[in-house]
């Protein structure tokens, strides 16, 4: 719905879409397509150091699949722990490493949970949207 779409794209926080039917996940795929979107799933090989590239670079992430609890090392992302300095650069935190962040950066989580229950942190972190017809 646009509604969803709204939420998706405009919210502060990043999204976790509820999403069985895959509708979102194409939804996104297609509009994120000419931006040179990185899809993963929580057991792809070396995932948190792509999310780390796409953050300094700008590009989208679609983490896809996801199941009810989120991998802690994407905990600085989510909370958007965004430092700021004199110069108008933004940096981030991401375990040992601090990253440039690109105000471009995208990071899309979906679910094919029809009814999943997340902790408070996930809840308060991301804007769920909920994609089922």
């Amino acid at each position: 719905s646009t509604e969803n779409g709204v939420l998706a794209t405009s919210g502060r926080r990043f999204p976790l879409m509820i999403d069985p039917q895959n509708q979102g996940n194409k939804w996104i795929r297609k509009m994120e397509v000419h931006r040179k979107l990185g899809i993963f799933d929580p057991n792809s090989k070396d995932t948190m150091r792509y999310i780390e590239r796409a953050i300094e670079f700008g590009t989208p992430i679609l983490l896809e699949n996801v199941g009810q609890e989120l991998d802690p090392s994407l905990e600085p992302v989510l909370a958007k722990n965004i430092i700021g300095s004199g110069t108008g650069s933004l940096s981030i935190k991401v375990g040992d490493s601090v990253l440039d962040y690109n105000p471009s950066f995208k990071f899309y989580i979906t679910t094919k949970l029809s009814n999943p229950h997340y902790t408070p942190e996930v809840s308060t972190k991301t804007i769920i949207v909920n994609f089922i017809v």
